[in-house]
């Protein structure tokens, strides 16, 4: 099923000088790996095209059940250098969670752990 990343995991980001750095993680185990295969570098270069980044680097960290991303140069030279209304990347995050991801259904039944869930118990 089609659903945007926000459905499984959640973010924070903010810069590192020029560049953006992005966390993203998930809350159970099943989801992990739904993770490492739809957030690759280069889906993520294509949904952050427009700001005309020079690459994406992708650290996994499994036993955290998350990646760490770094956006090269997407801040067009970051906070104190950027004519950029996000010139230091606080809502990248949330940018990346809008980008959709096949997930298998059964990882959205109630109960799963999807980030919803846990806020609401």
């Amino acid at each position: 099923m089609r659903v945007p990343l926000s459905t499984i995991a959640a973010a924070r980001s903010g810069d590192k000088g020029g560049d953006a750095n992005v966390g993203l993680w998930v809350s159970t185990d099943a989801a992990y790996p739904v993770l490492l295969d739809q957030v690759t570098p280069e889906r993520v270069s294509e949904h952050i095209r427009p700001l005309h980044a020079s690459g994406v680097t992708r650290h996994e960290l499994p036993n955290l059940r998350a990646v760490n991303l770094v956006l090269h140069d997407a801040l067009d030279g970051g906070g104190t250098v950027s004519l950029r209304s996000d010139a230091q990347g606080k809502t990248l995050g949330a940018a990346l969670l809008r980008m959709p991801v096949e997930v298998p259904e059964d990882l959205l039944q109630p109960g799963n752990g999807t980030p919803d869930e846990e806020n609401d118990a």
